[in-house]
């Protein structure tokens, strides 16, 4: 490659993807296995169980997720606005309706408020019939090990100021049919939110697999490569400019791998789909809303641990038991969300739009979208056969730069804002420009 940018930009060449971290904070699995034990106290989450007992049932539950929000929001000077957003929801497995409920925290930035991160868990739990509502349904993994994650990270980064909102999210309906998801997801586009990732987190602390392996160093992470919400010109756009692997939340995914490979310690698979095979999560209605968002999810799964009556047969023991988890695993995967979060919410928002041009030339022209609150701005470039951006290069300017000699057949191209500490944005691919 040789001259790649035009003397306008900043020497800032050997500046690293993922900007050097402040010290970590480190997630507590004394605290984490805590929040599984009480959720398993409640006895079953049911969507569909009893919502006025004190001490047994899905609302139960809920009103405790509150109750610790609010002791954490006390703790940081009430920087946490609690609050439940409800909605009543039909189909399938609640036939006569039931009210879902969110309970949510809301930790508001500095900067542009609507500018959001949403890390968030589903409450409720169930056993083999999806519509038992009354047996034990401790749900100790699925997905209790998201709701402590939650929590958990609401106690440590809110010890700390971002420009960006925070929305720290327990969500209910999940295993009925998303619908928690949903009512999150309406209620972020009712409020304006402009959603710059969405961390679910669901089935995150087992490292013993169906199959007996035995896995506590990697975590998955699902994304979507084409957008479910893109338009049938915006596919054929990305197509045809090679951006099927640069959605937005693929790119959510691949600053979550790169995140975890600058603090080793766990590592993440990034999976080029929106889930697991044939099955479903939370993030799939910010997916349908058009918000970059993931999964986590561990590494093996044991099925006999989930959506099982608690029982034991043939020597076999099945249900969602807290024995089932792994609290140091828990509290890694916790971390990296935390590191993410952090990251992200110190930064600007993405580039809503980058585009290129350079068809039948040496040089390649990259223009983007100015981002208030944003103090300069990186190209980012990769040769067209690689998944990761290999060089990156900033200027103070905003909106324009041309690439002397690189051709732009050869070579991916993005667009990342900065803050003016460093922080930044996720990289948005630059395609064609839309004809007008």
């Amino acid at each position: 490659m040789k001259q790649l940018l035009a003397p306008a930009m900043l020497a800032l060449a050997a500046l690293p993807l993922v900007a050097a971290a402040p010290p970590p904070l480190v997630p507590d699995p004394t605290e984490l296995r805590a929040t599984v034990a009480a959720l398993v106290g409640f006895g079953t989450r049911h969507t569909l169980s009893t919502t006025t007992d004190p001490k047994r049932g899905i609302g139960a539950a809920r009103r405790w997720g509150a109750a610790r929000f609010a002791a954490i929001g006390k703790a940081c000077g009430d920087c946490l606005a609690i609050e439940t957003v409800a909605d009543r929801f039909t189909g399938p497995r609640a036939p006569d309706g039931v009210e879902v409920a969110d309970v949510i925290a809301v930790q508001r930035g500095s900067g542009d408020p609507n500018h959001v991160l949403i890390v968030q868990a589903h409450i409720d739990s169930r056993v083999t019939d999806v519509m038992d509502a009354t047996s034990d349904a401790p749900g100790a993994n699925d997905d209790g090990s998201g709701v402590a994650l939650v929590i958990e990270a609401a106690r440590l980064l809110s010890r700390e100021r971002f420009a960006g909102t925070i929305v720290y999210a327990l969500l209910s309906g999940e295993e009925q049919g998303l619908w928690g998801g949903k009512l999150l997801a309406d209620t972020a586009r009712r409020r304006g939110w402009q959603v710059a990732a969405v961390l679910n987190n669901d089935i995150v602390g087992n490292t013993h697999g169906q199959g007996g392996d035995h896995v506590d160093g990697r975590v998955r992470v699902f994304s979507e490569g084409i957008r479910a919400a893109d338009t049938p010109e915006q596919t054929v756009g990305r197509r045809a400019t090679g951006g099927e692997d640069d959605g937005p939340s693929r790119a959510l995914a691949k600053r979550i791998a790169a995140i975890a490979a600058a603090t080793p310690g766990l590592e993440v698979v990034a999976v080029g789909r929106p889930d697991r095979f044939g099955r479903g999560g939370d993030q799939t209605p910010f997916l349908e809303a058009g918000y970059p968002a993931v999964r986590f999810s561990e590494a093996v799964e044991n099925y006999d641990r989930q959506h099982q009556d608690l029982r034991t047969e043939g020597g076999t023991r099945y249900g969602d038991t807290i024995d089932g988890v792994d609290f140091p695993y828990l509290a890694r995967v916790t971390a990296l969300n935390v590191a993410v979060l952090r990251q992200l919410a110190a930064a600007p928002p993405a580039p809503a739009e980058a585009t290129i041009a350079g068809a039948v030339s040496a040089d390649t022209v990259v223009a983007w979208t100015p981002v208030a609150g944003a103090a300069s701005y990186c190209v980012h470039i990769r040769r067209a056969d690689r998944r990761t951006w290999e060089e990156r290069r900033c200027q103070a300017d905003a909106g324009r730069v041309v690439l002397k000699n690189v051709n732009i057949d050869d070579h991916f191209f993005g667009v990342s804002a900065l803050s003016a500490a460093g922080a930044e944005s996720l990289v948005t691919f630059a395609g064609a420009a839309p004809r007008k």
